[in-house]
């Protein structure tokens, strides 16, 4: 079984606000409140391609991840390990994140992409966002009959994340608003 939905979201801000937030969204201390499931992030290695344009990031994320106490006791661990692989393209004003899973891969895979484009309706001043997740627990045979409940939950948990996400950037997008004006928040 699978588990996959999509979202899309439109920020009232322009592109290269909304990717600047994307990048700080990990670091102030009041998004790490909000966002207190991501325990860790490590950026691994960048890269600047001058002839493209492009901008390439790597990322280690450690994300805590309860789940129901019996999946807890099969895997062992509440902590996951993800990477999350960035390309900037400057040129065409667009940003492609694509995180996976590295830990618990025997018993769930998950994939999330997401991307931020100017709005078709007001590039100057909106940005859309297209989040696709995909999550698939590997059932073992004596569990298959839950896998469909443990990805309807897990579906549930992020779903709910990508809330918390969405906040922390509006709330960082109006504070670089502010911040180019002049103002301070």
């Amino acid at each position: 079984m699978v588990k996959a939905y999509t979202q899309e979201y439109i920020y009232k801000h322009p592109w290269e606000r909304v990717t600047s937030a994307s990048w700080r969204k990990f670091v102030d201390k009041e998004n790490k409140r909000i966002l207190s499931h991501i325990l860790e992030v490590d950026t691994l290695n960048h890269s600047l391609d001058s002839s493209s344009g492009k901008l390439c990031a790597t990322r280690a994320i450690t994300i805590h991840c309860p789940g129901p106490w019996f999946v807890r006791k099969i895997v062992g661990q509440d902590i996951c390990h993800c990477l999350e692989s960035t390309v900037v393209d400057a040129r065409s004003r667009s940003m492609q994140l694509i995180s996976r899973n590295i830990s618990l891969q025997k018993f769930i895979e998950v994939e999330e992409k997401t991307r931020y484009d100017p709005h078709p309706d007001n590039p100057a001043g909106w940005t859309i966002c297209r989040q696709e997740t995909s999550i698939r627990i590997k059932p073992l045979s004596a569990l298959a009959s839950m896998a469909e409940k443990v990805e309807q939950k897990c579906a549930e948990r992020f779903l709910q994340n990508s809330g918390k996400s969405r906040e922390v950037m509006e709330r960082i997008c109006k504070y670089l608003e502010a911040e180019s004006s002049g103002f301070a928040l």
